[in-house]
């Protein structure tokens, strides 16, 4: 048994004080802490240290550690890894390290034996009633103010045998929400002690489920600090991990990291139940360590070459994520985190899939060169135990490396950067777009034709967190992120919005009906479009951020979702209801994603019409286009016509033998006439049908 040292800088007991706790020589696997019959045992890499001290305490508030434990290099360490076996401790048990090593900035490294420093693998992290930023990033210790790590063992929850629904991407509906953000408004309906939680989403299911949602995406679940944020604002998007295994426990009913990971897995449980996976947005492309001015977390102060691209001539950290610091995610040692955190959040959080923050980082060797073969990116395609899961790539990065349609692999599906942007410059009424939109709507065969990628390669978006709501993409024409205290520098300034007359909210009876319209018009092409629909958390009501397109530090109701648009919005939630259950149910739409992209539109019969069938205007001041879409297996077809011209316009209708029209979708129609299913949609006898400017038609043959 290996004696407890005395230190200078914390306050030490006897192990035959404290319940027999004792420390072995233990093993370098797995890494982190590892719940075993009579004890804990803890593994760390850091290659260049000199000397690591494991820290005990009773509980998150202790400003002094119960024990600490000098682990011997020696004894504790084997080729760059320090373990060590501490008894008659378990589950719960608040720990973290303080590590020493050298103080070399110009060759990477960044050791600070004052810092406490959390386990970059720890399941679950605590922060004290006294934690401060700033103590992390200032000389000296900050043991009386800093976060630490929990041991968690794994084995207590009931999954009640239920299995994921693994819907295919064919019958994919993604919701992009923000966990805390969905129930947090006191007007949710949730009580008050779940409003922001994981269990508050549990009560909102029958929403989802309604809506015709069958996948969330979650914005950031893993740990992040609410005080990384300008002064008197809070971190709220939580792109700014701490560690990627361990969940945000703000999110948990209790706020405790251990209730937090079981509130959790029974939101996914629930979820699950309901038909309904779990997509994970995980930011593996920095940390919250920020850059050589930001605080000391974990990675800095363990091995910090390892982790993130540093600039070989100044030691300053590359920033390809626009937020300080790029992982260094083809590293060996972080290339291995990184699966084993995604091989964690399959099998022990049960979810379904990741959508991965700023991908294209992930691309980048230790130089920050764009790779070819990126041995990350290949390993999590080729991964088995990540083989069922959906894997989204959000293929570029704040530095240029745009790979929409170049993405690696056959497995990777991508989130469409350039069909949201087509999509709105259409419908905006901007020239030179026709061409765009048409190949947008068939799944980009300009994009992903070429590499014979799945049907489903392209995840289509119109709105996202990042950008401007739907009800403010049409409401105003500037940016208004004046309350994040940058001068309105921040956010993208490239929305292709539009007021239509009025900056902001207006009374104007006819710019009101046109937005209206227009948020129909956009949601029509999503669900109608080939391709995986995503929509954004509040679209369906037209939630609005008064502007401000990047909210991420907007902890309050203007982010939040507002549940009396709901009511207030009704014909809008129930048209989207109803483009689902449409999406769902009308064969036309149901193409084979097992094909490629070209192979399925080859198989179906497109035909172009303008105003008169079969004219197209492919012009570069058109604002019109209509097509016939015939199912080669059913002879079902549909007649789709979109007006972005601002007056109405008279469509002649293409000829069909032998059926008649059926009215599906007009926009410009007030509820329930707007949108119909394809059981009861009306006959429709005329020869030709005249579409209100900005309005969509859509008909279907039967």
């Amino acid at each position: 048994m290996d004696v407890v040292t005395e230190r200078q800088t914390t306050a030490v007991t006897t192990p035959s004080q404290e319940k027999g706790i004792y420390s072995w020589p233990g093993k370098a696997y797995p890494l982190g802490a590892t719940v075993q019959k009579h004890g804990v045992n803890f593994s760390l890499y850091s290659k260049h240290a000199t000397k690591v001290v494991l820290h005990l305490f009773k509980d998150r508030n202790d400003s002094e550690p119960l024990l600490s434990f000098d682990l011997n290099s020696t004894i504790h360490k084997r080729g760059h890894y320090w373990f060590v076996f501490i008894g008659n401790i378990g589950h719960g048990q608040v720990y973290a390290f303080q590590v020493d090593g050298p103080w070399q900035p110009e060759a990477g490294l960044r050791f600070d034996a004052e810092k406490v420093l959390v386990d970059p693998y720890s399941h679950a992290l605590c922060f004290s009633e006294d934690y401060q930023r700033e103590r992390a990033i200032q000389a000296g210790s900050n043991m009386d103010a800093c976060m630490k790590s929990v041991v968690v063992d794994h084995m207590t929850f009931d999954w009640q045998r239920t299995q994921s629904p693994r819907h295919s991407l064919t019958d994919t509906v993604i919701y992009e929400m923000h966990v805390a953000g969905f129930t947090r408004h006191p007007n949710s309906g949730v009580s008050e002690e779940k409003r922001g939680t994981y269990a508050g989403v549990i009560e909102k299911i029958p929403y989802l489920k309604s809506l015709g949602v069958t996948a969330v995406e979650l914005m950031p679940v893993q740990q992040f600090d609410l005080s990384d944020a300008p002064p008197g604002r809070e971190n709220y998007w939580g792109y700014s991990p701490i560690n990627f295994f361990a969940l945000h426990s703000g999110y948990s009913v209790e706020q405790d990291p251990l209730a937090a990971i079981n509130e959790f897995k029974t939101m996914v449980r629930e979820l699950h139940k309901a038909g309904i996976e779990v997509i994970l947005d995980v930011v593996f492309n920095h940390t919250a360590e920020g850059d050589e001015n930001g605080p000391t977390f974990c990675f800095k102060g363990l091995q910090n070459p390892a982790y993130y691209l540093i600039d070989k001539q100044t030691g300053q950290y590359a920033n390809y994520s626009g937020c300080g610091n790029t992982c260094n995610a083809n590293h060996s040692v972080l290339r291995r985190m990184i699966i084993d955190a995604l091989h964690y959040w399959v099998t022990e959080m049960k979810v379904d899939g990741f959508r991965f923050d700023l991908a294209s980082v992930l691309a980048r060797d230790s130089d920050g060169q764009p790779m070819s073969q990126p041995p990350l990116l290949w390993s999590i395609d080729s991964d088995p135990i990540l083989s069922s899961t959906k894997i989204i790539a959000e293929a570029w990065d704040a530095a240029g490396l745009y790979q929409v349609g170049s993405f690696i692999g056959d497995r990777w599906n991508e989130w469409n950067g350039k069909y949201r942007d087509d999509v709105r410059a259409f419908w905006r009424g901007d020239s030179h777009t026709v061409s765009r939109f048409a190949s947008r709507i068939l799944g980009s065969p300009d994009i992903y034709g070429c590499q014979h990628h799945s049907p489903h390669r392209s995840v289509n978006f119109i709105c996202a967190h990042d950008g401007f709501t739907l009800n403010d993409l049409v409401s105003y024409s500037e940016k208004h992120n004046w309350d994040n205290g940058e001068h309105n520098r921040d956010g993208d300034n490239h929305n292709l919005s539009c007021n239509y007359g009025v900056e902001g909210p207006t009374t104007v009876t006819e710019i009101e009906a046109l937005r209206h319209r227009q948020c129909k018009n956009m949601l029509a092409t999503l669900f109608l479009s080939l391709g995986t629909p995503m929509l954004n958390m509040g679209d369906e009501v037209r939630r609005t951020q008064q502007g401000n397109n990047n909210a991420y530090c907007q902890n309050n109701e203007l982010s939040w979702f507002d549940w009396q648009l709901v009511d207030k919005h009704a014909d809008l939630y129930r048209f989207v209801s109803m483009l689902s259950q449409l999406r769902s149910k009308e064969p036309t739409l149901d193409w084979n994603m097992h094909r490629s992209l070209n192979s399925v539109l080859d198989s179906v019969e497109i035909c172009w019409h303008g105003i008169e069938p079969h004219q197209p205007d492919w012009g570069e001041r058109s604002h019109t286009l209509a097509l016939t879409v015939n199912h080669p297996l059913t002879d079902d077809e549909l007649y789709v016509v979109c007006n972005a011209y601002w007056d109405p316009l008279e469509f002649t209708i293409p000829d069909r033998e032998q059926t008649d029209w059926h009215l599906v979708i007009d926009t410009a129609a007030p509820s329930p006439c707007d949108i119909y299913s394809v059981d009861e949609a009306p006959r429709y006898a005329d020869n030709s049908v005249v579409v209100t400017g900005r309005s969509m038609v859509v008909m279907v043959a039967k």
